[in-house]
């Protein structure tokens, strides 16, 4: 996000203040509109995003024990989303406070490094899932060796490495400077240095955006066939529906939140890297920054996928909602999302409620 009301975007020269890190503007931007969209939206952000994942991380902490492979997945999903809408008061100060950041350059490095690990740790948490979903229709016997909540836990925790590590970069770009009395906080860096973040953050955006989502479009393209093929058993249908709406939930993540946010931030860094005109330069800018919030807001809208295709997962959190006598724990294998064919190999604490349903197939996806 830009770091000041003008950026050093085509004419650039000496700064006329020696104790400032900005330079010579040629072109200014009217930023007065973020001073307000950004505050109020990372606001609705915080509220809804800790209101949804801090019960669900609580429902699979003590409710939907022991896990499987997607409720593993999950659980880290919910994690990464709470880490980061815990870091928006810093921000939501830093705009209302019209970029003014009083808080020291290491938690401006932190909150911007958090910014990106969330974004990126969702996406490829997203892709787990879709994966393992995908392996559970079209290679059931697969993925009773990869579906395994063992190897689940040691990639969701080589995701968090592997993501860290190829963000530790960002930690350098990102400082703070002086303007005047005001602390910036950069989001992207110095303006001497931005070329050099272009093409740090264009391969971090291929690699840990682009390939993902070309993971997730093929395994949902094989699923959607697999799923549209005539299949023996009553309980097909429903099973057909409730993968559907998990491929309908994460599509719209996808095409809400990260899509709209990467393209536009593509667009502005090379209309910067280029000098475009200062016309073209305002208009994305503004388009830029609206999309920021749909960025953030992943953190709100991956809760939903729990809700709608996750049967116990919902009724525990009506029961939760009406603090009402609480069910008995259940087995995280039995949620409706989660549970595959290869699930009923190695499920963990049936409880007798379980018991009662007349087949093994109804939890079944």
């Amino acid at each position: 996000m830009a770091s000041a009301q003008s950026l050093p975007l085509k004419s650039l020269g000496s700064s006329p203040n020696p104790g400032s890190n900005e330079m010579e503007v040629d072109c200014w931007f009217n930023e007065e509109f973020k001073f307000i969209l950004l505050p109020v939206s990372y606001t609705v952000v915080f509220v809804l995003g800790l209101s949804l994942n801090a019960p669900t991380l609580w429902l699979f902490f003590f409710r939907l024990r022991p896990w499987d492979a997607t409720a593993t997945y999950m659980f880290h999903l919910a994690l990464s989303d709470t880490l980061y809408v815990l870091s928006l008061p810093t921000l939501i100060y830093y705009y209302a406070a019209r970029n003014h950041w009083p808080f020291g350059t290491g938690l401006c490095k932190f909150v911007r490094f958090l910014f990106y690990w969330n974004l990126y740790c969702s996406v490829i948490f997203l892709t787990c899932i879709s994966v393992h979903r995908y392996l559970g229709i079209c290679h059931p016997l697969r993925a009773l060796r990869w579906g395994r909540p063992r190897f689940a836990g040691l990639l969701c925790l080589a995701v968090w490495l592997v993501v860290a590590g190829c963000l530790v970069p960002n930690l350098f770009f990102v400082t703070t400077s002086t303007k005047g009395a005001t602390i910036l906080c950069h989001d992207t860096t110095r303006p001497e240095e931005f070329d050099h973040y272009v093409h740090f953050s264009s391969a971090i955006m291929g690699l840990l955006f682009g390939l993902p989502c070309l993971v997730i479009l093929v395994c949902y393209g094989l699923m959607v066939r697999r799923l549209f093929r005539p299949l023996p058993g009553a309980s097909q249908s429903s099973s057909r529906l409730r993968s559907l709406r998990t491929i309908a939930v994460v599509l719209t993540v996808f095409a809400v939140c990260f899509v709209p946010f990467h393209i536009t931030r593509t667009i502005y860094y090379m209309a910067r890297l280029l000098e475009a005109d200062c016309r073209m330069l305002n208009i994305v800018n503004v388009v830029y920054k609206v999309t920021r919030p749909l960025a953030s807001a992943n953190s709100c809208l991956d809760p939903v996928l729990y809700l709608l295709t996750g049967d116990k997962y919902r009724r525990q959190l009506q029961q939760l909602c009406r603090k009402g006598r609480p069910q008995p724990p259940l087995a995280a294998s039995s949620l409706a999302l989660v549970s595959t064919p290869e699930d009923s190999s190695y499920r963990w604490g049936i409880t007798p409620q379980d018991s009662v349903c007349p087949t093994p197939r109804a939890g079944r996806l």
